[in-house]
């Protein structure tokens, strides 16, 4: 029943980008789009990881290894979507990778990177692809996080990189909807991926965790979180919230930086800066395996430095 449902559905038939796709939530949401019955392009850095992902959907699908800092590599993905899938219908920004650690102490290429990824990697995305979602009267979804709501010191990169997104997404619809184009802002809270497998070793988010209500604690599993975006890119949804609940916290959010603040305060104070630094590190498999594609090349293709030619 499903999948007559899906062969009719408002999707069936079109075609959905997802970036960061090889892992977490961006492969459940290609799952979930897949079963949908549109056609899938799959981007992100593990080329190994990104075919594994796109055997197990359920129709058509295009992997590209693709770096979404790179806008020449993203240009090229965008081409070989349209001829091989057709123009997109949908694009989603999903890829991100996070560091954790004091500012002081986390090496400036690497809180660079997260912006990179999270931030300017969004952009990029969107840049290789509005043509595409114009010419098919798309939609744009932009996943942030709560990340953006209250920012938790030792992850200054991630949360300035979600902040930074979400607005960037903003100022984005009020351009393209003349044209068409919807955009959308997904909400993220805490999601099983592997990302967060490490969170019981995070001062700081142990003690938000913990001071949050018990049905704020509670980790999501990708596939959840999955129902929720397909759902919201249905609608077309300016805003998506996973899980739903979060749509009621709008109206404190300014109370949530003094929150954030008052927690960390506490919780730092009774560690000495040599724990603190010990936390410094890119958080899960996908955000390693990215950050160590990336010192790679930069080692064989060093930047130029000061007054070099």
């Amino acid at each position: 029943m499903r999948e007559a449902l899906a062969r009719e559905g408002p999707l069936a038939g079109r075609v959905a980008v997802v970036t960061g796709a090889a892992r977490g939530v961006g492969e459940a949401l290609a799952r979930r789009l897949s079963e949908d019955g549109m056609r899938l392009a799959l981007l992100g850095r593990e080329a190994a990881t990104l075919r594994r992902a796109a055997a197990s959907l359920a129709g058509p699908a295009l992997c590209v290894e693709a770096d979404v800092t790179d806008q020449a590599a993203l240009d090229r993905a965008a081409r070989q979507v349209e001829e091989r899938l057709g123009p997109a219908s949908v694009v989603v920004a999903n890829a991100g990778i996070a560091a954790a650690g004091p500012f002081r102490h986390t090496e400036a290429d690497l809180w660079r990177r997260v912006i990179d990824v999270n931030l300017v990697g969004s952009a990029n995305t969107a840049r290789a692809f509005l043509p595409q979602l114009t010419r098919s009267r798309g939609y744009f979804l932009q996943i942030a996080s709560t990340a953006a709501f209250g920012s938790a010191p030792l992850m200054s990169a991630y949360c300035a990189s979600k902040a930074g997104a979400e607005s960037f997404a903003q100022a984005l619809r009020g351009e393209v909807e003349p044209v068409g184009v919807a955009v959308g802002i997904a909400y993220l809270h805490w999601t099983g991926t592997d990302m967060v497998t490490g969170i019981d070793q995070h001062p700081v988010l142990v003690a938000l965790r913990r001071h949050q209500p018990w049905f704020a604690r509670r980790v999501h599993s990708p596939a959840e979180v999955a129902d929720r975006l397909a759902a919201g890119i249905t609608h077309r949804a300016p805003y998506v919230y996973a899980p739903p609940w979060l749509r009621w916290c709008l109206p404190l959010r300014p109370l949530f930086p003094a929150l954030v603040s008052r927690v960390a305060r506490r919780e730092l104070g009774e560690r000495s800066a040599d724990e603190r630094a010990a936390d410094a590190g890119v958080l899960g498999a996908g955000g390693r395996a990215d950050w160590e594609a990336y010192v790679t090349a930069t080692r064989a293709h060093p930047r130029p430095g000061p007054g070099s030619p």
